[in-house]
């Protein structure tokens, strides 16, 4: 199986990627050890901020196609939404808003594995909940979901791991429904 995993935000030290690369890692030690995983790194895929004058004057960038062959290639998709002031990140709105001109089903009917993580209570619910509620119209499949508030005190970053026992339970719950 090809799973294709990203944190929808651009920063370096994003706890999002910290979270995504974690379930990554559960995926291979604990569900699907013969699974191929790519983590993607949004700074990878930079584009011009989305208009329809630049897609009229200068078509949809090369980076916005592969983006979305990358979604295209794989068997399953995981996610962790990281949240500005209650919304997806720039830089993820920005890709997704170009992939979303090659075809709104940017998520091809794959799997999805959702999650947010945020250093304040809720972990991102809002913008998780956002695209949990329109996965439909973008072609995502979501099997499983999980939100990670206060993530200074639940994840101990130097190992790369959840340390609350319930949460972590509750990763593994959602990852499992790839396996099924």
């Amino acid at each position: 199986m090809k799973i294709l995993a990203f944190a929808a935000s651009n920063s370096t030290a994003s706890i999002n990627k910290q979270l995504v690369t974690h379930a990554a890692n559960l995926i291979k030690s604990d569900i699907l050890p013969d699974a191929e995983i790519e983590i993607l790194d949004l700074n990878d895929y930079e584009m011009p901020i989305y208009s329809i004058d630049r897609e009229s004057s200068d078509g949809i960038p090369k980076l916005a196609n592969d983006f979305f062959e990358k979604l295209g290639k794989a068997d399953a998709i995981i996610v962790s939404y990281a949240e500005h002031n209650f919304s997806y990140t720039t830089a993820y709105k920005n890709i997704f808003d170009w992939a979303t001109r090659i075809n709104m089903k940017i998520f091809q009917d794959k799997p999805v594995i959702a999650l947010s993580a945020s250093v304040g209570e809720y972990g991102g619910a809002t913008t998780l909940n956002a695209f949990i509620d329109k996965s439909d119209y973008f072609g995502a499949d979501v099997k499983g979901n999980l939100s990670v508030g206060s993530f200074g005190d639940v994840f101990n970053s130097e190992k790369g791991i959840l340390t609350n026992a319930d949460l972590s339970a509750k990763l593994l719950t959602a990852l499992q429904s790839l396996n099924k």
